[in-house]
């Protein structure tokens, strides 16, 4: 079964002092590029969580965003009691020898000066990680089932789409021997309209008639399409990645029917080739979207 590369997925980890919301979101995409919005705290991790999501996703542009619900601060300021107590022993000094009263508030003053406050950024705990790895697994299963819901509705309307051009091939059959009687005679007035009917060699115009007709025979490219259209709707239900390869089939069946097209000398069937082709187009839109 197939699978769209358009999907989204969420969870929550709900932590003692925090709450990690993680969404992943995808388009489609010629390959895997995964782009990543995480917390400072979280980015030694990156390189893990961007593995996590290729073993899973395979193709596509992905999102992922974790957004934390903080009841602590990361960065937390502490006093540097060392710088503190030297600004401290400065200014009682200076005090002391100006006469400046006790009543000063050092406090406020020394806060103010440079170095006194130091932020300490809180380290990742490893424990709280394996939650927050597990939540993220969550979101990447529920990514990928939905992009198996999306796939299947893409498969029904490709699969349609593809029957419906075999249909529209097998209404050319009735057409192809009215086709070759009506080219025959238009060539026979023709001919008739240059030259004395007496002087024509029938033999010779047989042939010519043959190698005219030859050139307009269809068979091999109805075969091909037709074979074409089995093995795409075949491919559709193997259990893999396949929307390359279904892109490259729908090129090969894009030739046959262009072909048939050049070839068709006949209203009827070019109208029949239009819809076929109006059909692909609409399937190669639909397999872009396909992972």
């Amino acid at each position: 079964m197939i699978k769209s590369m358009t999907g989204f997925g969420k969870a929550v980890c709900e932590l003692p002092n925090k709450k990690v919301h993680i969404e992943i979101k995808s388009l489609n995409s010629k390959q895997l590029d995964i782009n990543t919005r995480i917390p400072a705290i979280y980015r030694e991790k990156e390189l893990e969580l961007r593995n996590e999501v290729a073993d899973t996703l395979y193709r596509g542009k992905v999102d992922v965003t974790m957004i934390v619900e903080s009841f602590l601060p990361d960065k937390l300021a502490q006093i540097n009691e060392t710088v503190f107590e030297n600004y401290h022993h400065q200014l009682k000094t200076i005090s002391d020898k100006l006469g400046i009263s006790t009543g000063t508030d050092y406090i406020r003053t020394i806060l103010s000066l440079p170095d006194t406050l130091k932020v300490e950024i809180a380290e990742l705990d490893e424990n709280e990680w394996a939650m927050i790895k597990h939540a993220i697994g969550d979101a990447i299963r529920a990514i990928d089932e939905f992009r198996t819901r999306e796939g299947a509705v893409l498969e029904a309307d490709i699969s349609e789409r593809t029957r419906l051009i075999g249909t529209f091939l097998k209404e050319i059959e009735p057409y192809e021997q009215l086709r070759l009687e009506k080219i025959k005679s238009r060539i026979r007035e023709n001919v008739a309209e240059l030259a004395d009917k007496n002087k024509i060699d029938e033999n010779r115009f047989e042939q010519e008639l043959i190698y005219y007709i030859e050139k307009l025979d269809v068979s091999e490219e109805k075969v091909r399409l037709q074979n074409h259209i089995e093995y795409f709707l075949e491919t559709l239900k193997e259990d893999q990645a396949v929307g390359k390869k279904l892109a490259f089939i729908t090129q090969e069946m894009g030739r046959e029917i262009n072909t048939l097209g050049s070839k068709a000398n006949d209203s009827e069937i070019q109208k029949l080739v239009i819809r076929m082709k109006d059909e692909l187009e609409k399937i190669k839109e639909q397999t872009l979207n396909i992972l």
